[in-house]
């Protein structure tokens, strides 16, 4: 079959790891009734956007791959045959934290494990506070119908990664993003910068022949207003899905086919000058 079905989970946070927790469970259950392939959750979708300040008891928010709130999805995906995306603040050590997003399978199994390679540093987004730079390389998920891309947030404006990703087989790259409005802005360029935001993905998808999601989260946390807009696109780069500013948990359904029409029609892959690429291995500045 070609046909795949996805739900996200458009969230907003409840204040707390505890909250957070049961609120996505809740959702997950219910969506689990209809049987999507798999459900797709918004970057740290555990905790409050930590990183829209510097502090350090914020650290303690990280958690193990083995702690028993992973577990709790592995084993509710296992008891609901479900696939899983899981984006969370992982700890290794007192020293060492990462963005990360595994894949959970219907059995339960950890099958794919990323850490997000591009971490940024902004006003309101001081994430290298926080997290040391992916040392997993690109990962994509083999799950039964699809090959799942993985990359997170910040990744999404870099095309290197969106390729790498691509080039590696993957049918559709996902984006678990927490990117919102700063009060401290002018409100003028708001919807450019959202419009900013979904251009960059779209090209992706266009560029790579692949489908391309991003889920974020909504509310207002601090200064920052999460706005929201999940979407999806397909390989010709058509916004096939969206979302607004609101709560919502969105089924959808894509056609596989659609990856290798693209690529008869626009077959970039094959047209690559990988012997004039050497200069991108080199710093800008």
């Amino acid at each position: 079959m070609s046909k795949l079905k996805l739900a996200w989970i458009q969230g907003k946070s409840q204040g707390s790891l505890v909250a957070n927790k049961d609120y996505y469970l809740s959702k997950i259950k219910k969506l689990a009734l209809t049987k999507p392939d798999i459900i797709l959750l918004p970057e740290l979708f555990l905790t409050d956007y930590f990183a829209i300040e510097e502090e350090a008891s914020s650290l303690d928010l990280a958690i193990e791959l083995n702690s028993p709130v992973i577990n709790e999805f592995r084993e509710l995906c296992k008891e609901l045959k479900l696939n899983l995306t899981l984006p969370f603040y992982e700890k290794v050590s007192s020293a060492i934290r990462f963005n990360s997003m595994i894949v959970i399978n219907e059995a339960g199994e950890v099958i794919s494990h990323y850490r997000k390679m591009h971490i940024p540093d902004d006003p309101g987004f001081y994430e290298k506070y926080y997290f040391r730079s992916g040392d997993r390389g690109f990962q994509v998920a083999q799950l039964d119908k699809v090959k799942l891309g993985l990359l997170i947030c910040w990744d999404q404006w870099f095309p290197e990664a969106a390729r790498l990703t691509a080039m590696q087989g993957a049918d559709l790259i996902f984006y678990p993003t927490a990117i919102g409005w700063d009060d401290k802005e002018d409100k003028s360029v708001y919807q450019e910068q959202l419009e900013a935001w979904k251009t960059s993905m779209r090209a992706h998808a266009i560029a790579n022949n692949v489908f391309v999601i991003a889920v974020n989260r909504v509310g207002r946390e601090g200064h920052l207003q999460f706005w929201g807009n999940s979407f999806c696109v397909n390989p010709f780069g058509k916004e096939i899905y969206s979302d607004d500013l609101d709560e919502n948990c969105l089924e959808l359904e894509i056609d596989l086919c659609q990856i290798e029409e693209a690529r008869k029609i626009w077959p970039f892959f094959r047209d690559r000058r990988t012997d004039a690429y050497s200069g991108l291995e080199k710093s800008w500045l």
